[in-house]
């Protein structure tokens, strides 16, 4: 008899779940949080919720491409801004504000819209699969956030929650994208046992090295961290690298530069003298990727915490290397924009 993996005994799911690690080598409370993440996906888009929403970032990288060898816990969700605010944007096809004073318009429009929509349609949803399935969650928001606090059946160190965070962005379309299968990391090592699936809209790859590669650009100009787990993006980057994305992001001009433009109007940056950061010259053969003096050792520091607690899955390069990878991906952006 085979039996959903989230319907067992909290007893009959460590034991499966041990299984799985035994076979695999990683820690029980990351596959744990890795089947609570495909749950959520697969609650979220298979729901009518999901035509206008894409999955991007790290996870996607991770449960959709299979290009990146680190535990991303967390899921980064755009909602279509033309959806969302589609009396601002109109039939504008990239869905760009043409001027400041637009884009301030249409971004306190989101800030105020998005909350709502999370609090009042997003929340009832994950609400009722929790009550439907009879799983052991609650759920809790932060303005944009929305939490699903599990009953844990094992613990780390720490670093690593038992929460798994949707965190809602609604300044773009999220295209390209197109949709993947997910599964869990656990469906393939345990027998007898059925784990959630999902099919989201993600986020091409070669976006996401944009976004990751002008959001490094940023640190790297700024010399400070934003929050903890920073350093994924330069792992991330490198397995981008290994798997041919970037080479394929940095033929792609139009891309590269709809990335710029759009960052240079929703997330406009200051640099440390008060300038304010040129993407476009990010993505046109001045991409920085390595960062220097206080910035630099605090990212080492957050290298060192995610190796630490087991998020990278295979045997981590130590940060120089991982720096000096970085300095050869920029050379050759940079040279292919030449």
């Amino acid at each position: 008899m085979v039996e959903s993996f989230l319907s067992l005994s909290a007893g009959d799911r460590r034991d499966a779940l041990g299984v799985a690690a035994d076979r695999s080598g990683r820690p029980v409370h990351l596959l744990e949080k890795d089947v609570w993440v495909v749950w959520a996906l697969a609650t979220v888009f298979g729901s009518p919720l999901g035509e206008h929403l894409v999955f991007k970032g790290g996870t996607s990288l991770s449960k959709a491409y299979g290009v990146i060898r680190r535990f991303s816990e967390d899921i980064d969700l755009t909602y279509d801004i033309r959806a969302i605010a589609p009396d601002l944007v109109g039939d504008d096809g990239e869905a760009l504000p043409t001027t400041r004073s637009e884009e301030k318009r249409w971004s306190k429009a989101v800030r105020h819209r998005l909350p709502e929509w999370v609090k009042g349609a997003v929340q009832p949803l994950i609400v009722g699969a929790i009550g439907a399935q009879g799983v052991s969650a609650t759920t809790r928001i932060e303005d944009e956030k929305l939490f699903i606090d599990y009953e844990a059946i094992s613990a780390g160190s720490g670093y690593v929650a038992p929460s798994v965070m949707l965190e809602f962005g609604a300044r773009s379309t999220g295209e390209p994208a197109s949709t993947r299968d997910v599964v869990c990391d656990a469906a393939s090592l345990v027998e007898g046992v059925t784990f959630p699936t999902a099919s989201p809209r993600v986020m091409h790859a070669e976006r996401t090295f944009w976004e990751k590669a002008t959001a490094m650009h940023v640190f790297c100009l700024q010399e400070r961290l934003r929050g903890e787990r920073f350093a994924r993006h330069w792992h991330d980057v490198v397995r981008l690298d290994d798997a041919g994305i970037s080479v394929a992001a940095a033929a792609d001009r139009d891309l590269a530069r709809a990335v710029a433009r759009h960052k240079s109007m929703f997330f406009a940056e200051k640099v440390v003298d008060g300038e304010l950061v040129d993407y476009e010259a990010a993505v046109t053969g001045k991409l920085q990727l390595v960062p220097s003096g206080e910035a630099r050792v605090a990212l080492a520091a957050d290298y060192g915490q995610m190796v630490e607690d087991g998020l990278l899955l295979e045997d981590a390069e130590p940060f120089e290397v991982l720096i000096e990878r970085c300095a050869d991906i920029a050379e050759q952006v940079n040279r292919a924009a030449g």
